[in-house]
Parts: C-alpha cells; sequence; structure tokens
C-alpha cells in the first residue's frame, strides 16, 4: 500500500501539535529500534495480499500470546549493545597478563571505567543470547505463524556460536577475566550474528506492539479480500481518538463504489471519513481496526483531497493547490489496482459557480473509475441532487437538529439520504460574532 505525508496528515496518523495521533494507540513497543520498524510499518504496509495476510497472522498470534514475549531484553539491552560494539578495545590479542592476573577488586579499583563498561555490556549480550533462546521455545508450537518463524529460524542461525553456550551462564558472580575474555572474542566473532539478533528483536517488537494494542482496544482483525472486486464493508466503524466516538455502518461494492455525503458543518462529515481511511489503512499494516467487523479489499493505496495548503514561496494559490492534488489522484487512478479516495469539500478556494461546476465534473471523471472506492463530502446540495439517479452513488448525510433563533445540535449519526441543511448564520449567531461586529458601545 502507497500513501503520501499528506494522507498521514490528514488522517492524524503521527504525532503533530500536541496529539500523540493514531500511532499513540498502537505503539507499544518495549524498544526504540522496535519503535523505528513500527513507524516504518505504518509508512510501508505490505505490499502484497499474501504479505499483508502473514503479517495478519503474525500480530493476532502476538494478540493472543502476549505472556510469551521475553521481558530480559530492554530498550537499554539494544542502547547498550550499541555502544558497546561501536566502542574499540585497543586489544591486538586475548587479554592476558596484568589484566588477567588482578582480581577484581584491583580491576575496579585502577581500571574503574573499563571494568564496568566491560562487565555492563557482556551482561547485556548474554541477556540478548537468554531472550533470544526464550523465543526459539515458541519454535515448538505447530501454529507459529510462518512469518514469526522464519524470523526465530533466523535468530536460531544466529545464536549457533561456540561462545554461545558460555555466555548464557553469564551472572554477577562471574569474574572480572572471563568478561574480559568473552568481550575480546564476542567484538571479532559474534558482531554481525548479534546485530543482526538486534535488528530481527526489533522486527518482532514492533508485531507483538500491534497485536498488544489489538487486544488492548478490543479492536477486531478485519476480513482480508483480494483486489478485486472491491469492497469495504464496515459495522460498528468508529474515531479510535474520540471519546465515546458515534458507530457507523457503511457498505461499498464494485456496483456501488461511490458515496456522497452532506450534512451542516461541524455534523460529523469528515470525522466519518476519516474514520473508514484509519480503519482502511490498520488494516493493511495487520491489526485489528475500531469496528465490530469489517470486511475490506487489499488496496494500493489511501488519497486524501481533505486539507490543501497554499504555497507562499511558489506564488500557489489554495485553488491551485487543489487542482494540483486532484491531478495527482487522477494519476494514481490510472492503475487498476484499488484505492480508497476520500474528498472533503473539493474546490473550496473558488466561489460557489465554480466550486459546483468542478466539483460535479470531477465526480462524472471519477464514475469511471469502477475498481476504486470513494467517498466525496460536500455542502454543495446542488452537486448531490445532480448525481441522484446514478446507480453508482450512494447518498449518507448528518443531522442537524435546528430550534428557535441560535439553537442547533448534532446526533453524528449517519442515515441514508440528502441534506440541505444549512446552519453557517446560525453559527455566527451563538459565537457572538454579529454582536460584537454590531457593538456602538465603543
Amino acid at each position: 500500500m502507497l500513501n503520501d505525508k499528506t494522507t498521514f496528515k490528514d488522517l492524524s496518523i503521527f504525532p503533530s501539535e500536541g496529539s500523540g495521533g493514531i500511532i499513540g494507540l498502537i505503539d507499544r513497543t518495549t524498544t526504540d529500534k522496535g519503535r523505528e520498524v513500527l513507524y516504518d510499518f505504518v509508512s510501508h504496509p505490505p505490499d502484497t495480499y499474501d504479505g499483508l495476510v502473514a503479517m495478519q497472522e503474525a500480530v493476532r498470534y502476538w494478540r493472543d500470546n502476549q505472556n510469551k514475549w521475553p521481558t530480559i531484553i530492554t530498550n537499554g539491552t539494544l542502547v547498550m549493545l550499541d555502544k558497546y560494539f561501536e566502542a574499540s578495545d585497543g586489544y591486538t590479542h586475548p587479554p592476558s597478563g596484568v589484566t588477567l592476573f588482578f582480581g577484581d577488586f584491583w580491576q575496579k579499583l585502577f581500571n574503574k571505567g573499563e571494568y564496568f563498561f566491560t562487565q555492563f555490556s557482556i551482561s547485556h549480550v548474554s541477556d540478548i543470547l537468554k531472550g533470544g533462546r526464550q523465543l526459539l521455545e515458541l519454535l515448538q508450537d505447530k501454529g507459529l505463524p510462518i512469518l514469526l518463524r522464519t524470523l526465530l529460524e533466523d535468530i536460531q542461525s544466529k545464536l549457533d556460536h561456540r561462545l554461545t553456550a558460555d555466555l548464557l551462564t553469564v551472572n554477577s558472580d562471574t569474574p572480572y577475566r572471563e568478561h574480559a575474555k568473552y568481550s575480546f572474542y564476542v567484538r571479532r566473532e559474534m558482531k554481525s550474528n548479534i546485530l543482526g539478533m538486534m535488528k530481527i528483536y526489533a522486527k518482532l517488537d514492533a508485531i507483538q506492539s500491534l497485536g498488544r494494542a489489538t487486544g488492548e482496544h478490543g479492536w477486531a482483525f478485519p476480513e482480508l479480500k483480494h483486489s478485486l472486486p472491491v469492497c469495504f464493508k464496515a459495522k460498528g466503524l468508529f474515531h479510535p481518538l474520540l471519546k465515546d466516538a458515534k458507530p457507523y455502518d457503511i457498505e461499498f461494492t464494485e456496483d456501488r463504489n461511490f458515496l456522497i455525503l452532506t450534512g451542516a458543518n461541524m455534523s460529523g462529515k469528515t470525522t466519518f471519513m476519516r474514520s473508514i481511511g484509519v480503519a482502511a489503512l490498520l488494516a493493511h499494516i495487520g491489526m485489528g481496526v475500531p469496528a465490530s467487523n469489517l470486511e475490506v479489499s487489499f488496496m494500493d493505496g489511501i488519497v486524501t483531497n481533505m486539507h490543501v495548503e497554499d504555497d507562499l514561496l511558489k506564488g500557489e494559490s489554495y485553488f491551485y493547490a487543489e487542482v494540483k492534488r486532484m491531478k495527482m489522484t487522477a494519476g494514481r487512478l490510472q492503475k487498476n489496482e484499488p484505492h480508497l479516495v476520500l474528498m472533503d469539500e473539493l474546490f473550496k478556494g473558488t466561489n460557489v459557480h465554480d466550486a459546483y461546476e468542478c466539483t460535479a465534473a470531477v465526480i462524472e471523471g471519477l464514475l469511471n473509475q469502477s475498481s476504486h472506492l470513494m467517498v466525496l463530502s460536500t455542502h454543495l446540495y446542488e452537486v448531490a441532487k445532480k448525481f441522484a439517479d446514478r446507480k453508482e452513488v450512494q447518498f449518507a448525510y448528518f443531522v442537524t437538529e435546528t430550534g428557535s433563533d441560535e439553537d442547533y445540535y448534532f446526533d453524528y449519526k449517519l442515515k441514508e439520504g440528502i441534506s440541505n441543511d444549512r446552519i453557517g448564520y446560525k453559527i455566527l449567531q451563538r459565537e457572538g460574532v454579529l454582536q460584537l461586529l454590531n457593538r456602538t458601545d465603543k
């Protein structure tokens, strides 16, 4: 799945402006290296259906087997091992003579820095080997997913070394002379093995994070479908960043692949579209989704047109930026592989007449793209009515309840049909804008 920075920003995937984003809900990694891999998983989901299915199986396994995750390997373990292998011990031959003659007491007294660094480093070498051995016990599980089995077999090959058995016995009582000898040989013989283990462990850490987060939130694993025929069928879908979020039921098929969404300002249109986008992305990294049930096709990417920004340095207007984003979208859709396209109030940077004509023209073109799923929100009631007879299009809206004067409220429930609610003037009234502008007692 290919997504860009604009899509990630529109869907609030990564932290920004004080918000932890969606990533904050799924980051349950135990190491910094694992967190880096997790970010990479989210930025670059599996690019094949089979790869995604394999990832989902691995994530599901860790959701169900959190107690099997080794705790002996910590973030400090990996940090210390990086420092250890970056440092030089200055030896050209195995330590001997004075180094091995003096006992722990004298080494601690006269060679304090080297003493503690070596002892601490070798203890962490022992820890990562012990954690690796603990993980290898999972190979006895006949139900172990193939992705995890492959990673663990790679760890197994890296543990196959003449020093492993001795290093597994290291503890607080091991004399310094043993630490010194181990250190010399580990640096020269096991560096690539241990650094390789660290990379594998980081990947496993990211996968278990997705499993842990899925279980913690009680999210459901989606049913993954092949790319075509395209589908997205959700029950109880909600936005995970909102407290007490309202659930939605929505269904797209190859025959009805375009949704036009109407409703007043603040009624919930943008949140609904983001909920679809977030669920699609989480499904494509192999984890559970915030819904009671979801069937989703394997897609080539998510494209959003929600918060386009102008470029003062290039002298590009907001409207021109919108046109460029739509051109990019059209280019992406030339592929046959399905995409999810989310469009929020197209052409806000021009007048109402132009916005109507441009939006209608874009919809006409998009309706030729039956292999993609598309959602477009609009305030332009006339645009929705223009396509009311098209069988490929379905319509939904969010109700705005209005009372006398400036009263209004939302129930955030998705309903079938087209809305012509308009509350812009009421919002101005309720916020006291007109009262301030019309004050005469200055």
